[in-house]
């Protein structure tokens, strides 16, 4: 199995408003060219793309190729999950909307010190183990979005577990909220091989800050930043598998090329990049991945990545953008509808202080 890994979080749409809109013939496109390159790893999930990412699995994937012939991932949603008899609604349903008949890795969802404990309240665990008996699943593990004490609690409370998927990249691997480095050196003392996602931040280490991206083009102009991020990732010993959300066929190419012989970073390399560190923590108001968590539970429906994003292009560019700022606004709430309910922090993997960054926002809406 190759070490890259297709993620649908962001397929590419017919309708940038609608999330539910997957052009569908561009994915087949997409999945055809990964899979003719040797590639066979699959990430869905159930409420990426509004619930309609695992219908395009389906459409894109598994109704047009040989079950064998890949490799298919999935979560048990956890942050709808509010009692032990919904485990099986949710599973059944998935295995119809994907038609997979079982998914080889089976996770559950955004593992965190609040989720694990209603996790744990509902026997997730034990459900998940079941169903593996049952050859449902072949093998189970579960995302991760905490620190690296809780990720330990988890692993030495389920030692069943096989493996474990950490938001790894070289901008995280020290932060001390997301803990990257700590949590992934967690997993290895645990024996558990990892998934590693998020390894070009959701595009922040795809489109670095213009200083940032002199000394790395100054050292080879051939070679890209998010190249720099998936070698980052895939180098490390206990990683196998690198997982990467691509709305285009470009994208595909891209990663395609740097991830069939992705080589190791050198010396130079790494301390090149440890600047770039400095000069994006410099530059980055605001850690969004753009997950959109937090949208799950906004009253105001808010699309708090896509204001992040406009505030985050300002701060490093110096010019906020009432026209990216009024498409992320169109017939949604804006930032200055946000009632500091807070439900959005509690389901923001970054921890991020969502409500007083849309009160920066809101100060340049009208």
């Amino acid at each position: 199995m190759k070490k890259f890994g297709f993620g649908t979080m962001r397929l590419p749409l017919i309708n940038p408003e609608d999330k539910k809109s997957i052009d569908i013939e561009l994915v087949k496109k997409m999945v055809d060219e990964y899979m003719a390159a040797g590639f066979t790893y699959f990430d869905t999930a159930f409420p990426y793309h509004d619930q309609a990412s695992e219908l395009a699995v389906r459409e894109a994937l598994v109704d047009r190729y040989d079950r064998d012939s890949f490799i298919l991932a999935d979560k048990m949603p956890t942050v709808l999950v509010k009692s032990a008899e919904e485990y099986p609604m949710y599973f059944d349903l998935q295995l119809e909307k994907t038609n997979a008949g079982y998914f080889d890795y089976y996770l559950m969802h955004n593992m965190g010190c609040d989720r694990y404990d209603l996790t744990s309240k509902f026997n997730g665990f034990e459900f998940a183990m079941r169903k593996k008996e049952e050859g449902k699943i072949k093998k189970f593990g579960f995302s991760f979005h905490d620190d690296a004490d809780t990720l330990d609690r988890i692993l030495t409370e389920h030692p069943e577990v096989d493996f474990v998927q950490l938001q790894i990249n070289y901008l995280d691997w020290d932060n001390k909220i997301i803990q990257s480095g700590k949590c992934y050196e967690t997993a290895k003392k645990h024996g558990k091989p990892v998934i590693v996602m998020e390894p070009v931040k959701g595009g922040t280490l795809a489109n670095i800050p213009e200083e940032a991206m002199k000394l790395l083009m100054d050292y080879n102009p051939e070679a890209s930043p998010a190249s720099y991020a998936l070698r980052f990732a895939a180098g490390l010993d206990n990683v196998f598998m690198v997982l990467s959300g691509m709305s285009n066929l470009e994208q595909v190419r891209e990663n395609i090329s740097i991830m069939q012989n992705p080589l190791p970073l050198t010396e130079e390399e790494k301390s090149i990049l440890k600047q770039v560190v400095d000069i994006i923590n410099r530059k980055t108001a605001i850690p969004c991945t753009s997950c959109g968590y937090c949208m799950e539970v906004c009253p105001k429906n808010i699309n708090i990545p896509g204001l992040f994003g406009v505030y985050n292009n300002y701060k490093i560019n110096n010019n906020f953008s009432n026209m990216y700022h009024n498409r992320v606004v169109y017939n949604r709430g804006a930032a200055k509808d946000c009632i500091n309910c807070r439900q959005c922090m509690k389901n923001c993997p970054q921890h991020i202080e969502i409500p007083q960054h849309l009160k920066d926002i809101a100060v340049f809406e009208k």
